[in-house]
């Protein structure tokens, strides 16, 4: 009977208590529900975290893969500068007219030389436009002799139509020269005139074999680059190119550039010269016995070159027009080159890296 009379009061005891208990409750359930969502929540951010952290390492993977990288800066291994647009030739395909008449003064042309060595530039050509109209070529003479002597870079070259170079500029600036490239379309001068590679009395063929004589007297290495076009495709240029022995014979499908010689704002229309895929690899067919043959069709050229403009700007191909980055002279190579569309792979698989200095050669001159 003792021990019935503590349990009564316990039991009138939690009676009492059970109301503002099962408010309290109520109260906290609420609550229990707002912090359990929150705790989920963060437990997705962080793994939403964890997952952004590995997503770019995928990419690496994947570009690794596809045998890009976006480990470092880009190199400027090897740099196409065209410092003016002005030529003496007219060909109907240029795609690189003469919209300017700007040329860099010497100096400033000279720093961005030494900053783009100090990226990591190996080889510098130089090219137009016409290199040799500035000047007479001296400016152009004194860049190269810069590049060689100062700079001391592996390789230096010339891309020209060859009509302007006299034998003294070899006196004075060859032993500094390792390539020239000479610009010839045909061995039919008829067609090189019906092309625009035509000046007056200037036989542009003629020319091309006394350039050839030049290059051996002053141990220049002798290249020839041609544009094959809807003019020319069905040439056979074997005899020719063999009489010659040029180290390379660069053999490109004639390009449209979207405001260059294409399209709106445009100062040549390039599309009669336009051939089809087929029809450049059935020219590649009929001379490919030739040794020193390096084709590049449209596919190959695309992205894989890395040019500057007149202004020290990187162009950008990606899009079928030339979009320029800021001027290395202002941002630095490294800042400008991200906006260049380069793709390095590309370069490689195109055999954009060669034996390119004369020194490397060997040649029988």
């Amino acid at each position: 009977m003792g021990v019935l009379v503590p349990l009564a009061s316990a039991g009138k005891l939690l009676s009492a208590f059970r109301k503002p208990l099962n408010f309290l409750w109520g109260s906290l359930w609420p609550l229990l529900l707002w912090l359990r969502a929150t705790f989920w929540l963060v437990g997705t951010d962080q793994r939403q975290k964890q997952q952004d952290r590995e997503e770019p390492k995928e990419s690496r993977e994947e570009e690794e893969k596809e045998g890009g990288s976006c480990d470092g800066p880009l190199v400027p291994t090897s740099v196409n500068y065209h410092f003016t647009r002005q030529c003496n030739y007219k060909c109907g395909f240029c795609f690189h007219t003469a919209k300017t008449s700007f040329v860099l003064p010497l100096e400033e042309a000279k720093r961005g030389l030494l900053m783009l060595k100090e990226a990591g530039m190996e080889k510098i050509n130089f090219s137009g436009g016409e290199p040799f109209i500035h000047d007479r070529g001296q400016y152009l003479g004194k860049l190269v002799q810069f590049c060689k002597e100062e700079l001391r870079l592996p390789s230096v070259s010339i891309v020209s139509n060859g009509s302007l170079i006299q034998e003294r500029w070899f006196a004075r600036y060859g032993q500094y020269l390792d390539i020239l490239a000479v610009s010839c379309d045909s061995f039919d001068e008829e067609v090189n005139v019906l092309i625009g590679r035509g000046q007056g009395k200037i036989n542009h063929v003629e020319n091309l074999r006394r350039l050839r004589g030049w290059c051996r007297d002053y141990r220049v290495a002798f290249k020839i680059n041609s544009v094959i076009n809807r003019f020319n495709v069905s040439e056979d240029m074997r005899e020719h190119i063999q009489e010659l022995r040029p180290v390379r014979w660069k053999v490109f499908q004639c390009l449209l550039i979207e405001g260059e010689n294409s399209g709106e704002g445009a100062l040549k229309e390039a599309e009669r010269f336009l051939i089809s895929k087929e029809e450049f690899e059935d020219f590649l067919d009929r001379h490919k016995e030739v040794s020193c043959l390096v084709p590049e069709c449209n596919d190959k050229m695309k992205d894989s070159y890395l040019i500057l403009d007149e202004y020290m700007r990187f162009l950008n191909c990606q899009k079928g027009r030339k979009d320029p980055s800021k001027s290395i002279l202002d941002v630095g190579v490294e800042a400008a080159i991200k906006f260049s569309g380069f793709d390095e792979q590309a370069f490689l698989k195109r055999g954009g890296k060669y034996v390119w200095s004369k020194a490397d050669l060997k040649l029988d001159w």
